[in-house]
């Protein structure tokens, strides 16, 4: 009896504790659904810039903390953060703003619109410091605006200059008897490189020789800018490894000087005019963002911006995918709303699904027979990612935006001498015409098959190629000059038709309220953000924690190879008009 009364009161106890829980959690979600209040920033705020963080198209919210309201571990979108500092020019609460380069896990476009931006801030007379136990370049890129810029005296800035690795896995395919069946159009469409070759093409590594030295040639220019100094000084010291300790980045005026992080907090509370035991008020991007009104809310019509961020892809889309029927729906709800005057087409994408990208592309038209359509290109617009662009009125790009990558390659695998003689299977079966087993990986393709094959290629490209001739009113001997698979930055890509001017997201949304003769005008951007309760039951959020976990566990580099190894398999038996790699360089 004694035992029994022990276990009840302990469930009962148990079931109080539960109780209470549950309504305290029924009660979080209904103050957090009706709760209007926004965090204060309070005064002498400096405005942290963690370029650590990858600033993506669209925010990223945490979605645990947002349940507490606590917004510092949210990540704003790019734009979101330059519409923050710009705001923050005028915000007599920030008295300036503090850059963490320790990494930069942004790509060198987006890094190019944070740079304009700071450059901008400048403008309002606030300071920008900038600290990094080791800076690397492209962190640097970005911090090296500051009016201060100090590294840790045992640190150092990495200054080397820019290199590109790529992987081939020819020689593991020939090891295991797989071939695939390539098919290709486009001298400079190297995607199937990793595939049909040991080491890089003529043609592909005359691309990136090109492309590489522009981006490096800008953080160059801009370099020998922000420190007063020339680009033939800044090359040498690359060249010659000079800069290998924070000593060396001192003395050749990379840095203004080496400091502990202590030093660093010391020299703040002297810019606030405060006293050493005060406590900085240090402002995360996240806070601020909850905190300030610093989108576009004007009373006109309304400009809708449409980020599409990632791979293309037929049907309904997944995380870091573009599919083609979300977009259609998206562009065409904007083409139809009457209140929406325009449309800003917001692209970063390596490209994918051909199919996928004709679907957007013809969306895309549609909508700019009725209202005024501007693209704004990010880090990649190329391949697929240009073919949904180029029907625009207008197009933009970063300075160092990859693009172009007008070419088209279909991927077939031949696995009969795999499955054979590595592990003793065999196939069989019947058919009901000649080619109903065309594409089936038992066997290789027969010649008149590969001319089936190829001649889906060619005609593809020949669509592609069209397309943008339309788009940017050439004629298509001319565009497949510059075609063929070719890869242009963003600056360059002005000067053979593909972009019309280089500018920021900002630039296009201007351009596009110019267009539609619009003074005072709202934005809305899609595809709309997910609430903390949708983020949190959201499949994609839990696939987002198991990919940390496991970039955790073996780390970055390995976990990018499989990332490689996954998109090879993704491309087999689909045309795709998909860059050769998302280039990962430093």
């Amino acid at each position: 009896m004694r035992s029994f009364l022990k276990i009840f009161l302990a469930t009962l106890v148990a079931l109080v504790v539960f109780t209470i829980a549950f309504v305290l959690v029924i009660a979080g979600i209904v103050g957090s659904a009706t709760s209007t209040s926004k965090p204060t920033i309070g005064s002498n705020g400096i405005l942290v810039l963690d370029l650590g963080k990858g600033f993506a198209e669209q925010a990223k919210s945490d979605p645990v903390s947002s349940f507490f309201s606590d917004h510092s571990k949210d990540v704003p979108g790019l734009y979101d953060v330059v519409r923050m500092i710009h705001y923050a020019k005028t915000d007599s609460s920030i008295k300036g703003i503090y850059i963490k380069a320790g990494d930069n896990e942004n790509g060198y476009a987006a890094s190019e619109e944070l740079r304009q931006s700071l450059v901008d801030f400048k403008k309002s007379g606030k300071f920008i410091l900038a600290y990094g136990s080791v800076i690397p370049e492209r962190a640097y890129y970005v911090a090296n605006v500051s009016d201060k810029v100090y590294c840790n005296p045992v640190g150092g800035v990495e200054w080397d200059g820019f290199s590109v690795d790529l992987m081939f896995v020819k020689g593991l395919l020939d090891k295991l008897e797989i071939q695939p069946e390539i098919f290709y159009a486009g001298k400079f469409k190297s995607a199937t490189e990793p595939l049909r070759a040991t080491q890089m093409t003529d043609a592909n590594r005359l691309q990136t020789t090109v492309w590489l030295n522009d981006i490096y040639n800008n953080l160059l220019i801009r370099t020998a800018d922000a420190r007063h100094t020339d680009t033939a000084t800044l090359h040498q010291l690359a060249n010659t490894g000079a800069i290998q300790t924070a000593n060396d980045a001192v003395r050749y005026n990379l840095v203004d000087g080496v400091k502990y992080d202590d030093e660093v907090q010391t020299e703040l509370l002297q810019r606030l005019n405060k006293k050493e035991k005060d406590k900085i008020n240090f402002v995360s991007l996240g806070n601020y963002a909850a905190a300030v009104d610093f989108q576009k809310d004007g009373d006109g019509g309304k400009v809708d911006i449409i980020y599409a961020d990632g791979d293309i892809v037929d049907g309904k889309g997944g995380k870091d995918e573009i599919g083609s029927d979300d977009y259609i729906n998206l562009i065409r709800k904007a083409r139809l709303d009457d209140d929406v005057k325009a449309i800003v087409f917001r692209v970063n994408s390596p490209g994918g699904s051909a199919m996928a990208s004709e679907a957007i592309w013809r969306e895309i038209t549609l909508a700019k027979k009725v209202k005024p359509v501007v693209v704004s290109m990010g880090d990649y617009a190329a391949s697929g990612g240009y073919y949904i662009s180029c029907a625009a009125d207008s197009v933009f790009a970063d300075e160092t935006t990859i693009t172009g990558s007008i070419g088209v390659f279909s991927v077939l695998a031949n696995l009969k001498d795999f499955f054979n003689d590595k592990l003793g299977i065999t196939f069989d079966g019947v058919k009901t015409a000649t080619y109903a087993d065309l594409g089936s990986m038992s066997r290789p393709l027969t010649d008149q098959e590969k001319r089936f094959v190829q001649g889906s290629v060619d005609s593809i490209y020949k669509t592609f190629t069209t397309r943008v001739a339309d788009g940017r009113k050439r004629d298509t001997v001319y565009i497949d000059s510059i075609a063929q698979g070719r890869v242009w930055i963003g600056k360059r890509a002005i000067g053979v038709g593909l972009v019309d001017r280089t500018g920021s997201l900002q630039d296009a949304v201007n351009c596009a309220a110019r267009m539609a003769k619009l003074s005072d005008y709202k934005t809305r951007e899609y595809p709309e953000q997910k609430s903390w309760l949708e983020e949190l039951t959201d499949q994609s959020f839990m696939s987002q924690s198991k990919e940390d976990a496991l970039v955790k566990e073996i780390g970055q580099q390995q976990y990018d190879v499989l990332q490689k190894a996954k998109q090879l398999s993704t491309i087999v038996n689909i045309p795709q008009a998909r860059l050769p790699f998302t280039y990962n360089f430093k």
